[in-house]
């Protein structure tokens, strides 16, 4: 039997700090949302205002709540940007009942958040240095892959780099857990959910993929879109998903910058069949079509 897939002593080291780093912006997100939960508590419907609680307007209503020294129209006289357009619908969201029981749990909350915030700063330094000192390159190369970015270090810690040790993309995506369950049964195939793999990657190419599907004019929103129709969201996310790792393997494996195929490229390679069937259409609806290119 062939051994399993143990990272070396740098990767394994990367993956980490990456994992801490997940579980600490998890727990910031979670401190959050019980910010928000208190507020609701106190009838204060900020967040059903704001798109973002903690943004810039969110984050200067909130410090004059903790204070209790200004009324609702003065808080919302506080909000900036697109906010100031909602201005009369926020007065009304901060009219509520806060209490000094609200106000001690929110800075018990507000204090948690702050802590974690500066364990993220070294964090994320140490993060780069190691990615600096031993997979710059690589980093560099993913980072080409439009919703990756920044978050290449979360792919070299969980899969490494060196993709000799997969010897096709298929392998890769049956380790990872991206690839259809085998569901057969009298000969039938049957749809199958996704394999066990390795969640952390599984998650952030799920991530990646919801990245993708709202980047317009790109190969993988357009490949979001041709699947969403007929799979539905969570299918199709998977799906691209399972794209971004494939383009990973290939990246790593030839060290090539990843090149955009553009939104029509689907289009274009399916671009016979696609008349065909409309043609088809047409002539069942009892119309004659004459094809003509375009100048």
């Amino acid at each position: 039997m062939r051994g399993s897939f143990i990272p070396p002593k740098e990767i394994r080291e990367l993956r980490d700090l990456t994992r801490y780093k997940r579980k600490l912006i998890q727990t910031i997100v979670s401190e959050k949302q019980r910010v928000e939960k208190v507020l609701e508590d106190a009838n204060i419907k900020l967040s059903s205002i704001a798109s973002d609680t903690f943004g810039a307007s969110g984050k200067r209503i909130i410090e004059e709540l903790m204070k209790g020294d200004l009324k609702a129209e003065e808080m919302a006289d506080l909000s900036k940007g697109k906010l100031r357009s909602r201005k009369e619908e926020l007065r009304e969201a901060l009219v509520g009942n806060m209490n000094d029981h609200h106000r001690f749990m929110i800075q018990a909350h507000l204090s948690h958040i702050e802590t974690m915030e500066k364990l993220l700063l070294p964090l994320e330094e140490k993060i780069q240095e190691k990615i600096n000192l031993h997979f710059k390159e690589e980093y560099e190369l993913l980072k080409t892959i439009p919703p990756i970015g920044e978050s290449a270090s979360v792919i070299i810690a969980e899969m490494g780099v060196n993709m000799d040790l997969f010897p096709t993309e298929m392998h890769l995506s049956s380790w990872s857990g991206m690839c259809p369950g085998n569901n057969e049964s009298a000969g039938k195939r049957k749809p199958g959910t996704t394999t066990h793999g390795n969640k952390y990657l599984k998650s952030i190419l799920a991530e990646f993929g919801w990245t993708a599907s709202r980047m317009k004019k790109t190969y993988l929103c357009s490949k979001y879109h041709s699947l969403v129709g007929r799979k539905g969201k969570k299918k199709a996310l998977v799906a691209v998903g399972h794209k971004i790792l494939v383009m990973c393997w290939y990246v790593l494996k030839y060290k090539a910058p990843y090149k955009e195929l553009g939104p029509k490229y689907l289009d274009e390679r399916r671009k016979d069949r696609i008349v065909r069937s409309y043609i088809k259409r047409l002539a069942g609806l009892g119309y004659a079509v004459t094809l003509k290119e375009a100048a």
